[in-house]
């Protein structure tokens, strides 16, 4: 689980910061209406998975990694990460967002973060597999 903090801690610090960026160009969570700029977003755990995994892969692996073996470490980065996002989420709503913001909408934003870092996490090892089992 250690090799997977620091990727983790990298998806978090930069969603986190992207929380920071949207607040200045003046968008809020106060509707459940998605700007396009927003999804931008998409791209912080694809970068945080691509590179965790390829550094767990090359360097705790020896360059061999199967299928599963890469969704396991995946799911483990996503589980800190989304962690520590949720934390940082829930201290950003409640002392720097305006009180009108709304719960609902921030909670279907990190289901949304879910459902792309579930797809990013079997995108990312299905590319960075290199054990192939041959199937019958």
């Amino acid at each position: 689980m250690k090799n997977a903090f620091l990727p983790a801690l990298i998806i978090a610090i930069l969603s986190g910061a992207w929380l920071f960026v949207m607040r200045k160009m003046g968008l809020a969570f106060s509707n459940d209406n998605v700007a396009p700029v927003e999804l931008i977003s998409v791209f912080i755990p694809i970068v945080g998975l691509f590179w965790g995994l390829k550094v767990y892969r090359d360097g705790e692996l020896g360059g061999k990694m199967s299928f599963l073996e890469g969704l396991l470490h995946c799911f483990k980065i996503l589980i800190v990460a989304g962690i520590l996002v949720v934390f940082v989420g829930i201290v950003y709503i409640n002392y720097i967002e305006s009180k009108d913001t709304n719960w609902s909408d921030f909670s279907g934003r990190i289901f949304a973060a879910l459902l792309v870092g579930v797809l990013s996490a079997l995108t990312v090892s299905l590319l960075l597999a290199t054990k192939k089992k041959k199937i019958g």
